[in-house]
């Protein structure tokens, strides 16, 4: 279904789900596509990080005004929009820019916490658990302009362990928004505490920055490096130093 239509075929259209306006168009789909969010003690933890679900609703109206600013925006700085390749390409941009930030229509596949993992432990404090290097994406918020790179995950259990492929999902989720760097790691490192009732958690996120490379000082080559730990990782020098070795050795695998 074509994003471009007469003014009446609009009107006539219900409001759209962010999720279905992609590049080729609108997709319709049932409620099952994307499954539901139980209001769960992990979607209310979610919740209260502020970090939830908060689906997009476009109306057929709203895209077709939104197209028409894009296209005099592109105008303005240069682009011929009466070519067979740029054409489309309002229409395009504001698909892009959709997608790039779908973390806001979050995923219901996310939370996954098995429980009772512990036995016979008093303190249950499970092995040191890491995942990396898990690529990402953000939009800053300050330019609009992707920052791309990599994010590592630790935490060491208490009694409840996330699915490994929850903390891919859940960079995603969290990065895929408009967001500066510095407070994404805290963001992941508060939602994995909250979520795993973790004894520690440390977060180390590495991007580069297309703000700084393409406009201002055009820095080629910098990346931004974040961390942020809680619990047993602020108090133990050598548990984030193990944490920090195996983040080295897994960055020359990439």
């Amino acid at each position: 279904m074509d994003l471009i239509r007469g003014q009446a075929a609009l009107d006539a259209q219900p409001a759209l789900d962010a999720r279905e306006l992609d590049d080729d168009g609108i997709e319709e789909h049932g409620p099952e596509a994307h499954g539901g969010w139980a209001r769960s003690r992990d979607s209310l933890i979610l919740e209260e990080l502020g970090v939830a679900p908060s689906p997009r609703r476009l109306e057929p109206a709203m895209v077709k005004r939104y197209e028409s600013h894009l296209a005099e925006i592109l105008a303005a700085l240069g682009l011929d929009l009466d070519t067979e390749s740029t054409r489309d390409t309002p229409r395009r941009f504001l698909a892009a820019m959709v997608e790039a930030t779908d973390g806001y229509e979050g995923d219901p596949k996310l939370v996954t916490a098995f429980p009772t993992e512990c036995h016979g432990r008093s303190d249950c404090s499970l092995a040191q658990i890491i995942e990396g290097p898990i690529e990402f994406s953000s939009l800053c918020e300050h330019h609009a302009l992707p920052f791309i790179g990599y994010a590592w995950l630790g935490y060491v259990a208490h009694d409840r362990i996330l699915g490994i492929s929850k903390l891919t999902r859940l960079v995603r989720l969290i990065t895929r928004r408009f967001a500066v760097q510095e407070r994404l790691t805290h963001s992941l490192a508060d939602t994995i505490e909250s979520l795993t009732q973790a004894h520690g958690v440390a977060v180390y996120l590495e991007a580069e920055h297309l703000c700084m490379r393409t406009r201002g000082v055009r820095e080629h080559g910098t990346r931004t490096r974040t961390t942020a730990y809680r619990g047993v990782y602020e108090q133990d020098p050598s548990l984030r130093s193990e944490f920090r070795d195996l983040v080295r050795s897994g960055e020359g695998g990439r």
